[in-house]
């Protein structure tokens, strides 16, 4: 059983700047019976709960079992043995672990659990653009809807997006959601050398596209030597400027493999509180920019979702669309089995 002391040294260290995120033992302490009926419930209901890296501290040190980003929490979704996979994070996230785990009953606890990328683009629009490009192969981000993915062709990540759309056979790619996350792409085949013609949809993640070339510029001045690390969703001259640019859990695994003592991650700051839990002595910088969507999430929505999911909690769409989208992610399987070994989807560091 979790105690006041354990959770309270966990979390002590995260300052990122918003009241939600600052602990104090009494709140931690507070925490505790919450925390307790939802471990009694995940036992009695062989429940797993999985937490992506930007939602709350007291989720992710307080009762998820697995934390990371989305494509490896469905991962982990698809290979354990509970019978109810409680996924707190947005829904286009739960719905790719209902598509990989049909047996099994996901539950989203996020009573906003929207996505400003995933929301800006439905079925409708995809099978407008098909008939206007036929001769595209269209490639949606994973952060988009199953009726989306159903209707495209392959599916990428933030971390294999790069080697993946090279790899198509086809000179013409229909890119979706992600405008800026396009843009990158497309600057990181032509640098390589690559000629495809990419067309891109128009939508970007509000937390991503606040980020300016001139954050980097004023971080850098105030912290000399300090190692900046950008999200692919960011626009392409904040990811110019960066010595790293991957998905969440590529950044988690740059700090902590790195030697540096100072970080600026340009990311939903939940990643930032992370690092500051795990390495209290170094310094990461920047502002705070919160997902009110990741946010959205607490313990009391978990614990409702376990004690008594509404219809609205459960993760359902028809089979036929389950079928085509989990073809669509079963083809990024493919693509990113045929890389060399040793080489790595990285993108543009």
């Amino acid at each position: 059983m979790l105690t006041a002391d354990e959770l309270y040294a966990k979390l002590k260290p995260i300052r990122v700047g918003a009241p939600m995120c600052e602990f104090t033992f009494e709140r931690c302490e507070s925490l505790l019976p919450v925390i307790g009926r939802i471990q009694e419930l995940k036992r009695e209901k062989n429940a797993v709960i999985l937490a992506h890296n930007y939602v709350a501290p007291e989720i992710l040190y307080g009762v998820a079992d697995h934390t990371g980003d989305s494509y490896g929490l469905s991962k982990i979704a698809m290979q354990s043995d509970a019978d109810i996979i409680v996924f707190a994070a947005v829904r286009f996230m739960a719905e790719t672990a209902k598509i990989l785990s049909p047996e099994k009953t996901v539950l989203q606890p996020n009573p906003d659990p929207g996505c400003t990328l995933a929301d800006g683009i439905t079925a409708g629009d995809v099978e407008r653009l098909r008939r206007e490009f036929p001769d595209h192969t269209f490639v949606c981000y994973i952060n988009t809807t199953a009726e989306v993915k159903a209707l495209c062709d392959v599916c990428v990540t933030s971390s294999n997006v790069y080697g993946i759309v090279e790899r198509i056979e086809n000179d013409k790619i229909y890119f979706l959601p992600d405008r800026l996350m396009g843009q990158n792409v497309v600057n990181h085949l032509k640098e390589k050398g690559v000629e495809k013609e990419i067309r891109i949809y128009d939508g970007t993640c509000y937390v991503h596209e606040e980020y300016q070339p001139e954050n980097v510029d004023t971080v850098r001045k105030r912290f000399p030597g300090v190692e900046v690390l950008v999200h692919p969703e960011c626009s392409p001259g904040v990811v110019g400027k960066a010595d790293y640019v991957g998905s969440t859990s590529g950044m988690l695994d740059r700090v902590r493999q790195s030697d540096g003592d100072s970080f600026f991650l340009l990311t939903e700051c939940g990643l930032t509180g992370i690092l500051q839990s795990e390495y209290p002595e170094k310094q990461f910088v920047g502002t705070c920019t919160m997902c009110r969507y990741m946010k959205a999430n607490s313990l009391q929505h978990i614990l409702r979702v376990l004690e008594n999911p509404q219809p609205a909690d459960v993760v359902e769409f028809p089979e036929d669309v389950r079928l085509k989208a989990q073809r669509c992610i079963d083809r990024m399987f493919e693509y990113a089995a045929r890389q060399a070994p040793g080489q790595r989807d990285a993108g543009p560091n």
